[in-house]
């Protein structure tokens, strides 16, 4: 009798594999389209995500200087040493954040010795700073310079 136990435990079990893989094929084929449209969208969302970043990153300079919006000016604490520290790691002089916040460059070595603080569109301009890179500062600064700005008083040329 073992015999036919055996034989019997054998066809019940291969007729109960051919039912499970009759009923998971079709779901493994589901998730294997739906793990391609996952990565498809993964990878949109990261090239959007991209442009977005690009976008957010030229808008601020819309109005001639970078601008960051009222909540995150609210809570920047600006210290003499994050201002140096900012202008060092975007690998500028004061005369070029100066021009980049639309300040004299007094104003900006007043700033990183603590004589004065940046209040107001200034404190703004700083704190939009920080959201940059150093190319993108590069970019900004060719544009500033190949823009025509506004003249300041001083010496006049020849005098």
């Amino acid at each position: 009798m073992g015999k036919l136990e055996d034989v019997m435990k054998a066809e019940i079990g291969r007729l109960a594999k051919k039912q499970v893989r009759a009923a998971v094929a079709p779901l493994q084929r589901d998730v294997r389209r739906f793990k391609r449209t996952l990565s498809q969208l993964v990878r949109a969302t990261s090239r959007l995500e991209k442009a977005a970043a690009q976008q957010a990153r030229r808008l601020p300079l819309a109005k001639g200087r970078p601008q960051a919006s009222e909540e995150e000016v609210r809570a920047a604490r600006l210290s003499p040493r994050v201002i140096k520290n900012l202008r060092r790691r975007l690998g500028i002089s004061q005369e070029q954040l100066a021009a980049l916040a639309d300040v004299t460059p007094g104003a900006v070595a007043a700033w990183e010795q603590g004589r004065a603080k940046p209040r107001g569109i200034n404190k703004s301009a700083v704190v939009a700073l920080r959201k940059f890179g150093r190319r993108d500062v590069k970019r900004l600064l060719a544009t500033k310079d190949a823009a025509p700005g506004r003249k300041r008083a001083g010496k006049k040329p020849g005098a």
